[in-house]
């Protein structure tokens, strides 16, 4: 082999190794709480990293780490710097998220995606300002998709729930669930198949996706829904604010068109294709079942909504904020969607 040959493979190895060791400035530690295979860390993360890459020219970059934290620590694991980006459902933590319960509320119409987008404008418009995520910087706000009751035992109709023992990951759900009269437990969502299995509880609220994504349909083959969801799950996407403040103001300005309303709106449509999977999951497996609310059913859950629309509405007027403006203008945000 020729000197010159020779030359030009090294030189081009070199090339090779140096667009890979500065392919990033900065790898941002994202701090993940869900199974790999869960929407979030197969869908919505990997595309906040390309988002990011792209919109910095490669100079910001991320990677999922799972195992720092259970779901109720990743907020302080991100204020403490051990991570710079998670996501946190507001429900794990109660009383220091108030203002999420808004759009977890029953009886708003429209996806995952929709909801979403009316959360970031909600929270922006209207509930910023009180500090609930004081410390963090806030990258996004999301919402699963319509909650729905999965049991092993068959649900006809909503007298059937009462006396039941739920897991309910907290937020709303822990009143709707005391509303139709079932005991609420608190279990973490990864811990869900296993408390199933055990029979520790008889069933557990949750969106259609986790059918899939935590393998409900093995442990809880029934399924019942009343229009529009029992619930809304309330999660927010959040960031260190130093992490933050010491990129360039270059990548800061860049990643500000990422963040936002765009990565909301981005979270949500992955919601709604997870659930779309999980919908998928119950069909597939012959020994599940899905039972839709009776009219009369669904008459008498609408019936129900209202002191639980009271009930939170008061709750966030408590903090200083407009709640019955918020309440309409997520309402017309979602139709609007």
């Amino acid at each position: 082999m020729s000197h010159l040959i020779k030359t030009g493979i090294a030189a081009a190895a070199f090339s090779v190794a140096s667009i890979a060791a500065y392919a990033a400035d900065t790898t941002l530690t994202i701090s993940s709480w869900a199974p790999p295979t869960h929407g979030m860390n197969a869908i919505m993360f990997p595309e906040l990293t390309k988002a990011m890459e792209d919109a910095t020219n490669g100079r910001v970059s991320a990677e999922i780490k799972y195992g720092l934290g259970s779901p109720p620590a990743q907020f302080d694991l991100i204020l403490d710097g051990a991570a710079d980006i998670t996501w946190i459902f507001h429900g794990y933590s109660p009383g220091r998220f108030v203002s999420t319960k808004m759009i977890e509320l029953p009886g708003y119409q429209g996806n995952a995606e929709a909801a979403s987008v009316a959360s970031w404008r909600a929270y922006d418009k209207f509930f910023a300002g009180l500090g609930e995520h004081k410390g963090v910087k806030v990258l996004a706000m999301m919402t699963h998709g319509p909650g729905a009751l999965h049991s092993n035992a068959q649900i006809s109709s909503l007298e059937d729930i009462a006396g039941m023992k739920l897991r309910l990951g907290g937020g709303v759900s822990g009143d709707v669930g005391a509303a139709l009269g079932a005991t609420g437990i608190r279990v973490p969502a990864p811990k869900v198949y296993e408390t199933l299995a055990s029979n520790s509880a008889d069933g557990v609220m949750m969106p259609m996706e986790a059918k899939k994504s935590f393998k409900l349909f093995e442990v809880a083959k029934n399924t019942y829904q009343v229009p529009g969801g029992f619930y809304r799950g309330s999660f927010a996407v959040i960031m260190n604010q130093d992490t933050f403040d010491n990129l360039s103001d270059v990548d800061r300005m860049a990643l500000s068109k990422v963040f936002g309303e765009n990565l909301s709106r981005a979270a949500g449509k992955a919601w709604d294709k997870i659930d779309t999977a999980g919908m998928a999951a119950l069909n597939e497996n012959s020994d599940n079942n899905l039972t839709e609310a009776s009219a009369a059913d669904a008459t008498k859950w609408q019936a129900m909504t209202g002191p639980l629309i009271t009930k939170v509405i008061a709750e966030v007027s408590a903090k200083g904020v407009d709640a019955t403006a918020a309440h309409a203008f997520i309402k017309e945000q979602m139709a609007a969607e």
